[in-house]
């Protein structure tokens, strides 16, 4: 029973964890006005009738502070990535010289970086609730046991300490966001 118990509590925990790792990868997608091979994460490429991520097909490297140089393995994957790019969406319009594709990346304009804080608060909600949802799920784990019979104090202890977890991980996220927010609106 007390197995079970510390199963749940440990999977809780690691659980949250991978939620806030999830969140500083997708945290790491926005742009905060610096040049960040990482913002063309999760850009596929159509190579050969197969979606290949962008990282997969081309070097990726920052030439300077605004300025990213995508150099593919093919000279024949220009095309492709140059419209994978434009389809993703991510405000930047690629320049192909028939070698390499550069990204200028322009300054920021105050309406855009409240776009970005806007999506980083979002991301940071959605990670809000899925701590919330391993929460709930460890409750009920809880709950189960206690039906086992699990004694009540020691049930409404494992609670306290899940509700414990929880706080310390939505704090967590806070603060991710906020760093994320002050790196996009200082200029």
């Amino acid at each position: 029973m007390q197995d079970d118990l510390t199963l749940i509590l440990d999977d809780a925990a690691d659980s949250m964890k991978r939620a806030i790792g999830h969140l500083e990868q997708e945290l790491t997608k926005v742009r905060a006005g610096k040049a960040n091979p990482q913002i063309l994460d999760g850009i596929t490429v159509d190579y050969y009738g197969a979606p290949t991520p962008l990282a997969q097909v081309a070097n990726v490297s920052i030439a300077d502070a605004r300025t990213l140089t995508i150099q593919p393995w093919e000279k024949n994957m220009l095309q492709p990535i140059e419209r994978a790019i434009i389809a993703a969406n991510i405000g930047i319009n690629p320049q192909n010289d028939g070698i390499i594709i550069r990204l200028f990346l322009p300054p920021l304009t105050e309406e855009r970086r409240k776009e970005f804080v806007k999506r980083v608060n979002s991301e940071g909600e959605q990670a809000k609730v899925a701590i919330r949802n391993i929460r709930r799920d460890a409750i009920e784990g809880i709950k189960k046991l206690q039906k086992d019979g699990l004694s009540e104090d020691t049930a409404k202890d494992a609670e306290a300490d899940i509700q414990t977890v929880t706080d310390k991980h939505i704090v967590l996220i806070d603060k991710h966001c906020e760093a994320k927010e002050k790196e996009i609106m200082a200029i």
